[in-house]
């Protein structure tokens, strides 16, 4: 019954998922952490960093690793889990495939007028939320503690959070070299 459950919900997710992978990551965090308690907090986390540092989409990637995840964690096999990844995956890319066929050639045909123009215009304030509401989501004691409970860690988290926005958007840093760079420092100021 599992394995239903979780095509629903990623494909609810690939219908729904405005703006991309990292639109997806506050509708994949609610669906499997807090929704159906497939996975923990820190699991999903972990995901998420995975899911940066390997190649593809990282909603695709957050949603295979998920899907492995949350079959593991319901107490069946690897060759299961691995189907739970597939699934999540197929559910998840779905809507988009068939939206696209569908609509491919009438989009084409009416991207200029005003009505098409519109719908666009809305959805752009809803991706910056989706963002947004990422980021926030990924701002959890797991990651950074808290002042009281472990300072050092706090304010070491905070400082690789700003060090790594400055990094990216003002010095033109590479994100796979931020990332290598952050893991580095993490490790060697947080083990």
């Amino acid at each position: 019954m599992i394995f239903l459950y979780l095509f629903l919900t990623f494909f609810e997710i690939g219908l729904f998922g405005f703006g991309g992978g990292y639109g997806m990551l506050s509708l994949i965090q609610h669906e499997t952490v807090e929704h159906w308690h497939w996975l923990s907090s820190s699991e999903f986390t972990d995901i998420v960093a995975i899911s940066q540092m390997t190649p593809g989409p990282i909603g695709i990637n957050s949603a295979t690793y998920c899907g492995y995840t949350a079959i593991k964690n319901a107490g069946y096999s690897m060759p299961m889990a691995v189907l739970g990844s597939f699934i999540s995956t197929i559910a998840l890319i779905l809507p988009s495939l068939i939206l696209m066929v569908l609509i491919s050639k009438m989009f084409m045909k009416y991207i200029h007028t005003p009505t098409v123009q519109s719908v666009f215009m809305g959805l752009r304030p809803a991706v910056v939320g989706l963002l947004a509401a990422a980021t926030l989501l990924l701002c959890t004691r797991d990651n950074f503690s808290t002042p009281t409970e472990n300072a050092w860690q706090f304010w070491v988290s905070l400082f690789l959070f700003v060090a790594a926005f400055v990094g990216v958007k003002f010095v033109a840093i590479n994100p796979i070299r931020m990332i290598c760079y952050c893991g580095i420092a993490g490790l060697l100021l947080l083990y």
